[in-house]
């Protein structure tokens, strides 16, 4: 707590004492997003997968503990892929990764546009 007032004990002039842990409870309760240059990575990959004809559907996920971006290729089927951010991974394996209908993790990383090269090489889903 940091004392503004001059000594006095005036409403005015004391300071105000804010709970950290109240502030990080509230923190916790927004959902986690992809931020501006995240989605221009994901949005840029998305639009040349649709120009090649191989994905036609997408959908954003914002839950409590991460972001998700699924890929489809068509609206009624199982995504194709999803992109994953979860920052609770950070420090670990890295925030970013993507992930195989069948739950496989095909690359994981803390930069999104190495995790994102994944999708250099061709890749097809082999049906069952």
């Amino acid at each position: 707590m940091a004392d503004r007032g001059g000594g006095s004990e005036d409403a005015e002039d004391s300071a105000t004492l804010i709970s950290l842990h109240e502030v990080r409870r509230e923190n916790r309760e927004l959902p986690v997003s992809f931020n501006r240059r995240e989605l221009d990575q994901i949005l840029r990959l998305y639009g040349r997968m649709v120009a090649a004809n191989e994905w036609r559907d997408y959908a954003i996920d914002h839950l409590s503990d991460r972001a998700v971006f699924s890929v489809f290729r068509r609206a009624s089927e199982t995504p194709l892929f999803r992109i994953v951010k979860n920052p609770a991974l950070a420090r670990k394996q890295g925030a970013y990764s993507v992930v195989a209908p069948t739950g496989l993790i095909l690359k994981r990383g803390h930069d999104l546009g190495k995790v994102l090269t994944v999708f250099d090489s061709k890749l097809r889903l082999v049906g069952a």
